[in-house]
């Protein structure tokens, strides 16, 4: 019989922790992280990583595991994702509970992908120094010339992919497409996925959550934080800098936008991340979707049709 992993999935700011955190009081349940930016230690507020107490009453797995200087990739993140399932499974003998918003890490576990080149610095360098120069409007104009397959799937704002398709067409001299095919990270086919959407019960709604969750940041000090991570890292250019939240802070703290204009670019920008995330899951057809509203009463609903469906699938 077939182990479980069950995955709550769902955009930016729709209450994925809590909701896990309140899982994970009723059920045996043990939290693996699935967020590209909580792996990278010290960026903290900017990331909404549980809190200290949080994380005292419920462990979570793959959280501040990297040190910010060290990328991180989606093949790094299967490997260390894998190790801490068969943990979970046959050492502590629980369930694991997939929780975060990276939905290319969700997709390399079920449905594999390609063992990309691993990422050379001096090359990321030098692209890094192009998009400096010519702005990555001008760098994305330049992967549809070499990879339009690639730039077909890949939006003109996410400059981190972006980024690494360029670097995997100079390692290789391949486009990153044809990689696309070959799958040699395996799916992991030896358990079986139960899938938990969360989809805002109104779009509006959602966007003032990502605006009161983005002021709250800053009320709980992101441009302090910020300011400190940038004296002791030094590069603009690290992913962890380039975080929805992050870079927007970065470039008010160095004089390149008013408090304002930061303010606003920031909400937008998490706005658009939500709604690449909302895309990404329309591909999970094998999925039980449910709707927030973010009402407080509505989250003691939420948690019981979520057991109620757990219960039904955990047999």
């Amino acid at each position: 019989m077939k182990k479980h992993i069950v995955c709550v999935m769902g955009p930016t700011a729709i209450g994925k922790t809590r909701l896990a955190i309140e899982l994970t009081k009723l059920w045996p349940f043990e939290i693996i992280s699935v967020d590209s930016a909580m792996v990278y230690r010290d960026f903290d507020i900017g990331t909404s990583k549980p809190t200290i107490q949080e994380l005292e009453i419920t462990p979570h797995h793959l959280i501040n595991i990297r040190n910010p200087n060290h990328p991180y990739s989606v093949g790094q993140f299967y490997k260390d994702a894998l190790k801490q399932i068969k943990l979970v499974h046959k050492v502590k003998n629980r369930i694991p509970l997939l929780v975060g918003g990276t939905m290319l890490y969700f997709y390399v576990l079920q449905y594999g992908l390609s063992d990309l080149p691993v990422a050379h610095p001096m090359i990321r360098k030098k692209i890094l120094k192009e998009a400096e120069q010519s702005g990555w409007t001008t760098l994305y104009k330049k992967l549809k010339k070499i990879d339009p397959k690639s730039a077909l799937q890949i939006n003109q704002h996410d400059t981190q992919r972006i980024q690494r398709a360029l670097e995997v067409f100079e390692i290789t001299g391949q486009p990153l497409s044809n990689y696309q095919n070959l799958n040699r990270l395996k799916a992991i086919s030896h358990c079986q996925f139960i899938n938990i959407v969360l989809t805002p019960i109104d779009r509006k709604i959602l966007h003032e959550n990502i605006e009161k969750r983005f002021d709250r940041m800053l009320k709980d000090g992101l441009l302090k934080e910020t300011k400190q991570l940038y004296k002791r890292y030094l590069n603009p250019n690290l992913p962890a800098f380039r975080t929805v939240g992050y870079r927007q802070a970065l470039q008010y703290l160095n004089g390149y936008c008013n408090y304002v204009t930061m303010r606003y670019r920031a909400v937008v920008a998490t706005r658009q991340l939500a709604k690449r995330q909302l895309t990404w899951l329309k591909r999970w057809s094998q999925a039980k979707w449910f709707s927030n509203s973010f009402d407080d009463n509505n989250m003691e609903d939420l948690i019981k049709s979520v057991m109620i469906y757990l219960k039904t699938r955990l047999k």
